[in-house]
Formats: structure tokens, C-alpha cells, sequence
């Protein structure tokens, strides 16, 4: 479970311990796109590669997944949510060739009691 300093707490669990839902606000998503000049770039860096890991890979999917949650965040925020429950992040490539990549966050806005 993550807690934001301005008191949102985003979690993948289907509640929150100890603080009952008292409205369900709606789904509430954040979405990241890696685009293709991106993608060629890490695959180009190669050399990067240390024991079948690629640090620059690594770098831009958890930037993209930060992205991903902070529009998250933004959404429950304007939602009045004092919680998002039930987060799910889901990675895909998308695009003509699969030349892009996805990184895609959701959950449940809510208000705790």
C-alpha cells in the first residue's frame, strides 16, 4: 500500500484496514506510452545488458509507471477520493508493429470512513 503525503492512499487490495468505504467514487486510470523512437533507443542499447537485464529498459518502464500512477493520483484527486483500491498495472505493446509500449494503471476511487 502506498500513501501519498496529501493523505490518497493507492493500494492493489480490494479495501483499506481499518477504514470502511463509504462511497464508491468510480474507476479512475492513468495510461503511459512509451513511443517507438523510445523503444528502438533501449533496444539499440543492448550493451546495456548485464546478466539478461537491461538497465535503460528498467529506467523508462518504472518512469512510465510512475507516470502512469501519478495521472492515477490526479484522477482520484479531482474525483474527491481519499483512497484508490483494487490498482492493477498492466503492460502491453500496442501500435501497428507493437512498436509502442503501454503502461496502463486502474483502480477504484473510493471514500474512507
Amino acid at each position: 500500500m502506498d500513501s501519498d503525503p496529501r493523505g490518497i492512499i493507492i493500494t492493489t487490495t480490494p479495501s483499506v484496514e481499518g477504514r470502511p468505504v463509504t462511497a464508491y467514487l468510480g474507476i479512475v486510470t492513468g495510461e503511459a506510452i512509451l513511443g517507438a523512437n523510445i523503444v528502438k533507443d533501449l533496444f539499440a542499447g543492448v550493451r546495456d545488458i548485464v546478466g539478461g537485464r537491461s538497465g535503460a529498459y528498467e529506467r523508462e518502464l518504472a518512469k512510465a509507471r510512475d507516470i502512469a500512477l501519478t495521472e492515477l493520483h490526479q484522477a482520484a484527486t479531482a474525483a474527491g477520493a481519499d483512497a484508490v483500491i483494487g490498482v492493477d498495472l498492466d503492460y502491453e505493446t500496442v501500435g501497428g508493429s507493437g512498436s509502442m509500449l503501454m503502461v496502463t494503471a486502474s483502480g477504484t476511487a473510493v471514500t474512507l470512513g
